[in-house]
């Protein structure tokens, strides 16, 4: 898993997401929100959504 995420690092070091978070849980959360609308209204949703479960 090291070695892939080493690889896609070197291949792609400017490498940036649309989707705003502020750790690896809130991006997962994101990333699957986003694969049912687009990335602008997941951060909408999600602008309310961590504050609301920061835990969950």
């Amino acid at each position: 898993m090291l070695e892939v995420l080493s690889l896609l690092q070197s291949m792609y070091p400017e490498a940036v997401t649309a989707l705003n978070h502020e750790n690896p849980f809130e991006l997962l959360v994101a990333t699957i929100l986003s694969a049912q609308c687009t990335d602008e209204r997941v951060n909408i949703i999600t602008q309310d959504l961590f504050p609301a479960f920061p835990t969950a």
